[in-house]
């Protein structure tokens, strides 16, 4: 059963293999392609305490919000993550957004990406979340597919000056 989970050591291995993944096949969002998989395979705990650090009740940088990762994962599979922004402050309210989420390689063109999202917009509805912002290159087509599938009313394209390419910010009523 495919389903989010807060990411734990069980899923170790898998996680490992889907960054290997990426990184081979040169794609990827975030921090996939900059992650040193020999340091992740050293200290997993590392990454596990890193994803939760901006969970509520810990103290936040300034200029972050709380949020949480989940993990999209079959079985021990990992299928992919899902980061979900508890509100909005003005960076991500230009680019990034509520929800970002990213498929492993072997994972995309499954329906593991509409899945992932509509698990994530679930959650954001028991948050209290009523509006959500998704962003997403205007040139990545699979993401543009993702967010359209599960209700994604467009608000715009956009070229900011701290990104090198188009994105599209949409907007999904929960």
């Amino acid at each position: 059963m495919v389903e989010l989970v807060a990411p734990t050591q069980r899923y170790k291995i898998s996680f490992l293999s889907a960054v290997r993944e990426a990184q081979a096949a040169a794609t990827g969002l975030g921090d996939t392609l900059n992650w040193n998989v020999d340091e992740l395979e050293a200290d997993f705990g590392k990454l596990l305490n890193n994803l939760r650090r901006y969970e509520p009740g810990n103290k936040l940088p300034e200029g972050f919000v709380y949020s949480e990762s989940r993990w999209l994962v079959d079985g021990n599979d990992y299928l992919g993550r899902i980061s979900i922004r508890y509100s909005l402050n003005e960076r991500l309210r230009e680019f990034g957004g509520h929800i970002g989420y990213e498929i492993r390689p072997s994972a995309r063109r499954q329906g593991n990406g509409t899945l992932a999202l509509k698990l994530a917009l679930e959650r954001t509805r028991e948050l209290g979340i009523k509006r959500v912002l998704v962003t997403c290159d205007a040139d990545n087509l699979g993401s543009r597919r993702v967010i359209e599938a599960n209700k994604g009313e467009l608000e715009g394209e956009f070229q900011l000056e701290c990104y090198d390419r188009p994105i599209r910010r949409y907007w999904i009523t929960v």
